[in-house]
């Protein structure tokens, strides 16, 4: 029962932080967008029959893995990692833990370059929204954050930019391939459908 305990503590202080410090930009990286990658996160890592101490690490490893957006949005990774090892160690989180915890919140840098399991575990349910039928909108807040970045400028280009996104996507986990990859495949026609010829 400790780990409940202790997982519902860190749970509690980094979810108010995000909610309370992460910049009103931030419409796709929002606290909201955290809490669904640990719920996607949970449900995969049942089917892929991940439990116990291992489960422990990659839901800490969810709830950390664009705290970075903190402080950075460039490198963020690195900056969550760095997080997590300072408030993480205050938990009593032990260090090889803690490199695990690192490896899973890298591990989603994109592109994705997982080396373990519980690495394809996050790396899909960071990007499960691909292939799930509220991929418009969500799709759409990234849009708007990255407009503000200057990083897209019109639609269009942002259109482009996911073609060639999805195009070099792979789900990891035999239950995100059977699940997300059929609907991810009917949006990429829809958006290459959308795109406009100049």
């Amino acid at each position: 029962m400790a780990i409940d305990i202790s997982y519902e503590a860190i749970r509690s202080a980094i979810l108010s932080k995000l909610a309370g410090s992460l910049s009103a930009s931030l419409l796709y990286h929002s606290v909201q967008h955290t809490i669904d990658v640990e719920t996607q996160a949970e449900r995969i890592a049942k089917s892929e029959h991940i439990s116990g101490h291992d489960l422990f690490l990659l839901k800490l490893a969810c709830l950390y893995h664009d705290s970075g957006f903190l402080t950075t949005y460039k490198e963020h990774e690195i900056a969550g990692c760095k997080l997590a090892w300072e408030e993480l160690s205050g938990f009593g989180i032990k260090p090889a833990d803690l490199d695990i915890i690192c490896g899973l919140i890298m591990a989603t840098r994109i592109p994705q370059t997982p080396l373990t399991k519980l690495e394809e575990v996050i790396c899909d349910a960071d990007l499960d929204y691909l292939g799930r039928e509220d991929f418009f909108p969500i799709s759409k807040n990234l849009f708007l954050e990255l407009e503000v970045k200057n990083f897209v400028h019109s639609e269009n280009d942002w259109n482009i930019i996911q073609v060639k996104f999805f195009k070099q996507h792979t789900y990891f986990t035999a239950t995100e391939k059977k699940l997300r990859e059929p609907v991810k495949l009917k949006h990429l026609a829809l958006i290459e459908a959308m795109i406009e010829n100049s």
